[in-house]
């Protein structure tokens, strides 16, 4: 007899791309490769959201292609999620970003509610 365990489910909060987004995306791989059934969210925001538009490469590694990275996770069932203030602080446009992005209000508050009422787990790579 075994007993049902509920879904593990984790946010990632991402708010640099230079710092976070290759570390960050390789992190999620390997957690879905050990856990494949994890609920996981990515949250970003700030300086964060960069590694989402279209074309961004790694600055540091330009082998490093985002959209695929994140086009495989996606399929994966990961979500990707951006702030809107920071499109508006930015001057960016939705239509700057990967088809696998989708739109938050505030990646702050976001990141809250599903730490607070969703019990999401956080992580920041």
């Amino acid at each position: 007899m075994g007993l049902a365990w509920a879904q593990d489910k984790v946010v990632y909060h991402i708010d640099n791309t230079e710092a976070q987004a290759t570390k960050g995306l390789r992190n999620i791989r390997n957690h879905l490769d050990v856990a494949p059934t994890t609920k996981i969210v990515v949250v970003t925001h700030a300086d964060g959201v960069q590694f989402l538009l279209e074309g961004a490469k790694d600055k540091k590694n330009p082998d490093i292609d985002y959209g695929a990275l994140v086009s495989a996770l996606k399929a994966r069932g990961v979500r990707f999620e951006v702030c809107e203030i920071t499109l508006r602080n930015n001057n960016l446009k939705k239509d700057q970003f990967t088809m696998d992005a989708e739109f938050v209000p505030s990646g702050v508050v976001r990141v809250t509610q599903l730490q607070q009422r969703e019990g999401f787990a956080y992580l920041k790579p």
